[in-house]
């Protein structure tokens, strides 16, 4: 079992995700806020880290760089629907600044299984 941090502004991926991680043996935590995510990884680390890279109060590739700085070990999965940004794929960026792995909504139930216990026996 792990301790898996989910944060995503979208209620139901936050719900959904912990339905079918917690199905799966894990301990998750949601929240919709990117600021607030990053306080309760301080409070007390997760194994793995699931970001949205679009929020409206803090954006994903910041997250995931103040994440990489702060807990250089930690696993970060970055989703998102895709989009560009100044010529790049944002799922693309997630990547160069420190998401361990990516995966694009929307995505089913066994890719994202297997992505999560990718990551985490990596």
């Amino acid at each position: 079992m792990s301790r898996i941090l989910v944060i995503d502004d979208d209620i139901q991926i936050q719900e959904l995700l912990r339905e079918v991680l917690e199905t799966a043996g894990h301990e998750v935590t949601t929240t919709g806020d990117a600021r607030r995510g990053l306080a309760l990884f301080r409070e007390a680390p997760f194994s793995l880290v699931i970001t949205d890279i679009l929020m409206p109060s803090k954006e994903g590739l910041e997250t995931i760089q103040e994440l990489r700085r702060e807990a250089p070990d930690v696993k970060i999965v970055a989703i998102s629907a895709g989009f560009h940004w100044a010529g790049f794929d944002v799922l693309e960026l997630a990547k160069r600044v420190g998401a361990t792995s990516i995966l694009q909504k929307p995505f089913d139930i066994p890719t994202l299984l297997r992505t999560v216990e990718d990551v985490l026996r990596a």
